[in-house]
């Protein structure tokens, strides 16, 4: 079961928090849900640069708190905030209530499964060759104090007429235990030969062990 599902989504409730807090009925529900995904296409392709790993949504009666954790906050915030206080007033458009923005750096970028799949679909978008890239994924992550990792690319890799898919990994990466702490990453390489899928594990050990 744990090779066929987004680890988040298996961990969900258990070992992992939600990534939207709040509470709705009948229709309304539906209009949240459709909002907090406008939402996170938003903030996604304005800072596509700013290394973006999670968007976490949370709301309160009439106030909506959206926390970005950012591997480059700097290109969030702007000159002087000038960035943040756009983005602010563009949000509160969208959800029809007063928004407020917090950052949170990501310290580690290396081990952050999202962040690894976006550098290795760039590398890819660029014609760079798959195998280093992934094999440097891995190596960094592990560098980076990872207890395990795993890079997976599937597609028309190097131009070849038949899609197969090649995967780079080391350490220890159980994917059906719901006590290992693993931190999964999709991204699309869009390339001239059509779309290669990168999938990321990255094992940062028993939730049990982080918490002492």
């Amino acid at each position: 079961m744990g090779q066929k599902i987004n680890p988040l989504g298996f961990r969900i409730g258990i070992t992992e928090p939600h990534r939207a807090t709040w509470f709705a009925r009948g229709k309304e529900y539906g209009r949240l849900v459709a909002q907090d995904h406008q939402i996170r296409d938003y903030l996604k392709r304005r800072f596509k640069s700013a290394a973006i790993e999670k968007i976490h949504i949370e709301r309160k009666a009439d106030r909506t708190t959206v926390t970005l954790h950012s591997g480059r906050p700097g290109v969030v915030i702007g000159k002087r905030g000038a960035e943040i206080d756009l983005v602010t007033r563009e949000l509160e458009k969208v959800s029809n209530s007063k928004v407020k923005v917090n950052i949170i750096e990501v310290r580690k970028p290396q081990i952050c499964g999202q962040l690894v799949a976006e550098n290795v679909a760039d590398q890819l978008e660029r014609r760079g060759s798959f195998r280093r890239a992934i094999k440097r994924a891995v190596e960094e992550a592990m560098r980076e104090g990872a207890k395990g990792c795993m890079v997976k690319i599937s597609g028309r890799l190097g131009g070849n007429e038949i899609a197969r898919s090649e995967a780079e990994r080391q350490g220890s990466v159980p994917l059906n235990q719901l006590q290992a702490n693993i931190d999964y990453g999709y991204a699309m390489a869009r390339t001239t030969y059509g779309i290669i899928g990168v999938r990321v594990w990255v094992h940062h050990g028993r939730y049990e062990e982080q918490e002492n």
